[in-house]
């Protein structure tokens, strides 16, 4: 049986629980001036984003920026001129060959001095000439054979003497050529290898003509030889000109 104070307990837990909401009403309720902070997932991946694109397009204007100043050095680099020039050297040389040759003695490297001498010393043998003229002539040309096998053999040292600076000139410009920062340095080592070829090449054109010089006179010195050779015989032969016959007398010692 229910009793009369179990009523009166199950009336005060009921009008408990009654009161209990508006007992905890005050404690959550939301202040009015309170702010929610929201996440969205979506809007930070796409901050995130455009920050990397940033950083990307800055890093690739740094690369630029390192390639054209890579650029600009090498472009300096090529436009560097080459700091070592054989030019003097090669100059003197050439001019110490050409000062020889035009030492040539009595013949001159000259086509009308060549014709000049050749028309009076070394064409037929007048036939009108006197002995002594005839002579005189013969020494002429002895003296221009002696001086042009002189004038060859100057020549051939002189460029033996320029084979030493050739070596050191060609030496250094190797070594230029190899150590050179760009192509311009490169392209002027190698110009000046070529002008030192053509310095060589124009030492063996000396050479070639002292020596085709020397050989000439000497053969022309032997046809001219030759012809007043006939021509001395034909006056030694001819009656009355040339060898008379006469009577030898003999003298014996006393007995």
């Amino acid at each position: 049986m229910i009793t009369v104070r179990s009523r009166i307990r199950a009336r005060r837990f009921a009008l408990a629980l009654l009161a209990a909401p508006v007992a905890l009403a005050p404690m959550l309720a939301t202040p009015a001036d309170a702010q929610w902070v929201v996440f969205d997932p979506s809007n930070y991946a796409q901050n995130v984003l455009t920050a990397a694109r940033s950083l990307q397009q800055i890093t690739n204007q740094i690369t630029s920026l390192q390639n054209q100043a890579q650029m600009l050095i090498n472009q300096a680099r090529n436009l560097a001129s080459l700091p070592y020039s054989s030019l003097q050297q090669l100059q003197q040389s050439v001019q110490k060959t050409q000062q020889l040759l035009n030492q040539a003695q009595n013949i001159a490297y000259n086509v009308q001095s060549i014709d000049q001498a050749f028309q009076s010393k070394y064409a037929n043998v007048s036939m009108s000439a006197s002995d002594a003229q005839l002579i005189a002539d013969a020494k002429t040309r002895w003296q221009n054979t002696v001086g042009g096998l002189q004038d060859a053999m100057r020549t051939q040292a002189t460029v033996v003497g320029n084979l030493s600076t050739n070596s050191t000139q060609m030496s250094a410009l190797v070594g230029a050529s190899q150590s050179a920062t760009g192509a311009l340095q490169a392209t002027q080592a190698g110009n000046q290898l070529i002008a030192l070829q053509a310095q060589q090449l124009a030492d063996l054109t000396a050479v070639v003509s002292a020596n085709g010089r020397a050989q000439a006179l000497q053969s022309a010195e032997q046809a001219a030889a030759a012809a007043q050779g006939q021509e001395q015989r034909r006056r030694f032969l001819t009656p009355g000109t040339g060898y008379q016959a006469g009577n030898a007398q003999m003298f014996y010692g006393n007995n």
